[in-house]
């Protein structure tokens, strides 16, 4: 009986299938290419989500086993800037759009204040520049 090796992946390897993953590439395509199961792309991404980090597979290291603080997850920190972003142009739609109002407002206006004109051949509502 043949002993399987367990192949060992290196964790920009693992980030970038992830990356590739989250973007939208076809799993099946991806798994064939990089020569990896679907099954483990798929734990590889739902532990991405999850915790923000990929990490060599072994036992943790001594810090992680101690229980150390340790810096807030990558995921984390993007998902706070993410909602920044996001409120700020949440802001700059509403400013767009109270402008937007004021514009067709004052157009309204200024076609009310207008003559209008009775047909073809019927002078023009202002007078014409040439002289």
């Amino acid at each position: 009986m043949s002993v399987r090796k367990r192949r060992v992946y290196e964790v920009e390897f693992k980030l970038a299938a992830v990356e590739r993953l989250i973007c939208g590439e076809p799993i099946d395509a991806l798994a064939a290419e990089l020569g990896v199961t679907k099954l483990k792309l798929y734990q590889w991404r739902l532990k991405y989500r999850r915790e923000g980090v990929l990490r060599r597979a072994g036992r943790p290291g001594r810090s992680a086993v101690k229980g150390e603080a340790t810096a807030a997850p990558q995921a984390v920190r993007d998902g706070k800037s993410a909602r920044a972003r996001i409120a700020e142009l949440e802001r700059k739609v509403g400013q767009q759009q109270l402008e937007l109002d004021f514009f067709q407002q004052a157009l309204r206006q200024v076609g009310g204040a207008r003559r209008p004109s009775a047909g073809p051949g019927v002078p023009a509502s202002t007078r014409s520049s040439r002289r």
